[in-house]
């Protein structure tokens, strides 16, 4: 590689080539260390690092639903989150799902329910408008499954519009090809819920004549249910089928099974609120749970129900005049990253920052069974979940990054980390699927049919294995020494090769896109010493094409729904880190492309030593809901500034101009 970099340097516009790399030597170190102070002053005293996590304006819209449906319809609070609502309408009426995006149906529905629940007049222009896009993009007929049943829970329409969601389901047991554990462990979060809604169907009192025939584009078909496909014969149509049959069976008086399968539902939901800070700990799980405990005969002010609502009011963010309202929290994946960041800045092993985000870490590591146990027996439990509790839903992803960011931490209490390190490993191997990959939560959860279920259409009923999550996992045992030719990892990357596209990069799953899944995957690989094959050197030939002429990466969540754009938007901070990192992994740290993308972060690194960012580059449900983490732009640009230079400083000293890292202070900033 240092032959490299002087052929750089030897090349036409040596000179030119020559003044920005020595810029770059002369400001790379200040950047760097102005990055780590400022992560270190995020730190929370408790030890673990937490950014906001903001999604689109259907969480406001619901929440405004839920809380006249739970009576808690404050006038001053209500004002709040319909300003939030109000103020991100977009100029043709609608509201969309990620910025810059264009406007979405159920946003747009949920925010004209929303603001009428708020007490905006019917006829006033903004609704007027918000109703004609409404119609444009389909109409109420048109809204996805959850949309319609939240609207029948209020008699606001029938429940044939809403797709059978029945309690029975509880009771199919675990070999069959249909069961609960066969969906991903959210699905389960939000639909177990739903089953009780399903089979008691309330009707929620909300304020005034509640009704919305105005969003119907066509009112002739506002009695109708789901459309069929074309084909005669598909899952589809098989689904919709068996749909109209249960549709019969809900009007049938006697069920000899609902009962029973109502008391599972209830047990499971109940069991799964113990140990997690709401069930599942996610928005839509908790809010469907309150909704289902009302539904059962618990009040509001239940001990059990006031515990989800003081929980669930967590997710509020009180800011001037508004309330906007978080999807969940991540303080572990913050923590571990906002980790691995400032080791790979140079923060000593034994600093203050560490150890305390270290033993708040291991503090936080689930010792209790759940519910990925189902496809592991006998596995004993030692990941890490997303959030500060939910026990039942330790994660892969989080796992992989906290072990990574553990390895460098010189903790007092040698034995508790490494028993701590075994049980994460052990863990993370009985995790890996039949195919070699991984997926998020759960095992062999890759059933793709029932992606086809009416009640699927948030585009996330499976959890199976993606280039991702598997990355992070290869990345981790390959910096506890795993080599390319151990099983675990050849089975591992002969899923990443199956899963690599034509062109050379991988997917994104849980990021904003081909340039997330890319950059994860050769860092990955760089970590076993298999970034010289020639799939790697696709990748990287990809990256190079893609890069943004200002030397930043950006892609537009618009790749999900059209491959043509994979790789293609406008550069930001946290996707120009990613791509940075896979060129350091897998490319001559000379690469032009690479001093670009270099130059970029550094140029655009604010004064107190972040990096702004309007875009959404994280995914939950691709194609249905996005997340903007607010510490992506902060710790993804700093580590890859560090990894930059550690990998010059050990090769060259870039040509006697690159300056070492400096010890940090070791008093917290």
């Amino acid at each position: 590689m240092a032959s490299g970099i002087r052929a750089q340097l030897d090349q036409s516009g040596a000179s030119r080539s020559t003044g920005v790399l020595v810029g770059l030597a002369e400001r790379l170190s200040d950047s760097i260390d102005r990055g780590v102070n400022h992560l270190l002053s995020l730190q929370m005293s408790e030890g673990y690092w937490m950014g906001e996590l903001e999604a689109d304006t259907t969480l406001e819209s619901d929440y405004i639903f839920y809380l006249h449906v739970i009576n808690k319809a404050h006038p001053e609070r209500i004002a709040k989150l319909a300003n939030y609502v109000r103020r991100r309408q977009l100029e043709d009426g609608g509201w969309n799902i990620y910025f810059g995006g264009p406007s979405e149906l159920n946003a747009t529905i949920k925010a004209y329910i929303a603001l009428r629940l708020a007490g905006d007049a019917h006829g006033s222009d903004h609704l007027r408008r918000a109703a004609r896009r409404v119609h444009e993009l389909g109409g109420l007929e048109s809204a996805n499954s959850y949309t319609r049943l939240y609207l029948a829970l209020v008699g606001a329409v029938g429940w044939d519009m809403v797709p059978s969601i029945p309690p029975e389901l509880m009771l199919l047991p675990n070999w069959f090809a249909i069961n609960i554990y066969e969906m991903s462990s959210w699905t389960r979060g939000i639909v177990i819920p739903l089953t009780i809604l399903y089979a008691h169907k309330p009707r929620f009192n909300v304020p005034g004549e509640f009704a919305v025939d105005e969003l119907y584009a066509d009112p002739a078909r506002k009695a109708l249910g789901l459309s069929w496909d074309k084909e005669l014969f598909s899952w589809r149509n098989l689904f919709l089928a068996l749909d109209r049959g249960l549709k019969l069976y809900e009007r049938v008086p006697w069920k000899p099974l609902r009962q029973r399968a109502l008391r599972q539902a209830r047990e499971w939901m109940f069991d799964h609120i113990e140990r997690t800070e709401g069930l599942a700990a996610i928005y839509p799980a908790m809010m469907n749970a309150i909704f289902a405990l009302v539904a059962l005969g618990h009040s509001p002010d239940d001990p059990i129900t006031a515990r989800e609502i003081d929980e669930f009011a967590r997710f509020e963010i009180e800011e001037g005049d508004t309330i906007r309202v978080s999807p969940c929290v991540s303080p572990v994946w913050d923590t571990a990253i906002a980790m691995v960041a400032v080791e790979e800045a140079g923060l000593l092993p034994d600093h203050p920052a560490l150890v305390e985000a270290a033993s708040w870490l291991l503090k936080h590591q689930i010792s209790g069974p759940g519910d990925w146990m189902v496809k592991t027996p006998g596995v004993m439990p030692g990941g890490w979940a997303f959030e500060f509790r939910n026990d039942f839903y330790p994660d892969v992803d989080d796992t992989a990054f906290v072990l990574m960011a553990l390895q460098r931490v010189d903790y007092p209490d040698k034995v508790r980390m490494e028993s701590a390190v075994r049980c994460g490993l052990t863990w993370l191997l009985a995790m890996q699927n039949d195919d070699g990959g991984w997926g998020a939560f759960d095992h062999n959860n890759d059933r793709r049919f029932l992606c086809h279920i009416p009640f699927a259409d948030h585009n996330a009923m499976i959890d199976p294995s993606t280039a991702d999550v598997t990355a992070r996992v290869v990345e981790c045992l390959g910096r506890y020494g795993w080599p390319a030719s151990h099983p675990v990892i050849e089975k591992a990357v002969k899923f990443l090769l199956k899963d690599q596209t034509e062109e050379g990069p991988w997917f994104g799953r849980w990021g904003v896109n081909y340039v997330y899944g890319t950059s994860g995957v050769l860092r990955a690989l760089e970590t076993v010493a298999l970034t010289a094959r020639d799939y790697c050197q696709r990748a990287v030939g990809w990256l190079r094409e893609v890069q943004n002429s200002d030397g930043g990466f950006g892609e537009s969540i618009a790749s999900y729904y059209d491959p043509q754009l994979k790789g293609k938007g406008s550069s930001t901070a946290s996707q120009t880190a990613w791509g940075l990192i896979g060129l350091l992994a897998a490319s001559e740290v000379g690469d032009p492309a690479i001093a670009r993308a270099v130059h970029h972060l550094v140029e655009q690194q604010q004064a107190d030593g972040s990096w702004a960012e309007n875009e959404f580059t994280g995914t939950g449900f691709p194609c249905v809901f996005y997340l903007k983490y607010h510490l992506y732009r902060d710790y993804f640009p700093l580590y890859a500034l560090a990894r930059y230079r550690n990998v010059a400083t050990r090769i060259t000293q870039f040509c006697g101009l690159m300056v070492r890292p400096r010890e940090f202070d070791r008093q917290k900033a």
